[in-house]
């Protein structure tokens, strides 16, 4: 414990100050053609990247090896546009606007096809057990399937659609952000409002911190920290651009840090309690297209110290954090 204490508090003085527009210390190409959707563990060791000729690829990024390859129908117009694991990546999920499927990361297995014959899914996400699924929806509602149980709760909070949501380890609590200026914490049990965060644009995206203490909500213009115990604002990222809008956010060093990606190439690090940025990259871009570009699909904290980072270049990238 002391040992990762000093770690920590070392690697925290590294950082300070700390900006780099240099290139990766390594990439590791995951699809040829490009990624539609991309989404790393936890602990930055497995990727998953949906691709239109590849379909879902699961990879283990140690060894470099491709694991399982994964397709949600026979149909090729059905795009998966949405991949994302659980914690601790034992089950992962992958959907398209009107389907979903979750899948073992041990035997590769699928443990279930659903869909959405109601209205057209925005994002998905999955417990640690793969039990519970929450599903934010185009016509305004929130949804937590019991996939054993078949238990179905619907949160009617919100006004106008759902464009992002995030699901506690355990399940028990959700997070959902939508177009009505809103995001809120409330019980998957009781379909309860714990917390409501208020924003001044639609909410693109929510992260909850899987320790329980810390939620993350941004719209276009600000990002924003909430401690969960008190529903207050903690902190708000120090943005230089007035506009941009996060296409991946994760806590990580037990909460202390948040790291986002933006679809101009940028991956941040973040300082959670004053909100200030320790550390910028830019991803690689896709070979030949003009202007350079990439989308960061998702960001992870490795134990020793070193970023990943994964785009729709198809290109997981390993970052040092100097």
């Amino acid at each position: 414990m002391i040992k990762s204490a000093i770690y920590l508090i070392g690697v925290c003085l590294i950082l300070t100050g700390c900006n780099s527009e240099s290139a990766s210390d390594r990439q590791i190409p995951l699809s040829s053609a490009g990624a539609v959707s991309a989404d790393l563990s936890q602990d930055g060791k497995l990727a998953l990247v949906s691709s239109i000729e590849q379909g879902t690829l699961a990879w283990d990024l140690e060894h470099d090896r491709q694991l399982w390859r994964w397709r949600l129908s026979d149909k090729p117009q059905e795009q998966v546009f949405i991949t994302r694991f659980g914690p601790g990546a034992s089950h992962a999920v992958i959907a398209s606007l009107e389907t979903f499927a979750i899948w073992r990361l041990d035997n590769g297995q699928a443990e279930g096809y659903y869909s959405l014959p109601e209205s057209k899914l925005r994002d998905i996400a999955i417990s640690s057990d793969g039990r519970a699924v929450l599903i934010g929806r185009e016509d305004g509602k929130a949804e937590l399937v019991d996939t054993q149980s078949g238990r179905r709760i619907q949160f009617l909070g919100h006004s106008e659609q759902v464009n992002s949501v995030d699901l506690s380890p355990n399940g028990r609590y959700a997070l959902t952000g939508g177009n009505d200026y809103s995001a809120y914490l409330w019980d998957t049990q009781s379909g309860q409002v714990l917390h409501r965060f208020n924003h001044q644009g639609r909410v693109v995206m929510v992260r909850l911190d899987e320790s329980g203490r810390y939620a993350f909500t941004a719209d276009s213009r600000s990002g924003r920290i909430w401690d969960l115990v008190s529903g207050k604002e903690l902190s708000r990222l120090d943005k230089s651009s007035r506009f941009e809008v996060y296409t991946s956010a994760r806590f990580a060093n037990q909460g202390n840090w948040l790291i986002t990606g933006a679809p101009s190439r940028k991956l941040t690090l973040w300082r959670v309690k004053d909100g200030k940025a320790l550390a910028n990259w830019q991803v690689a871009p896709r070979p030949g297209i003009k202007p350079p570009s990439a989308v960061v699909y998702a960001a992870a904290l490795r134990d020793n110290g070193h970023l990943v980072s994964a785009s729709s270049s198809g290109l997981a990238e390993i970052w040092t954090i100097k």
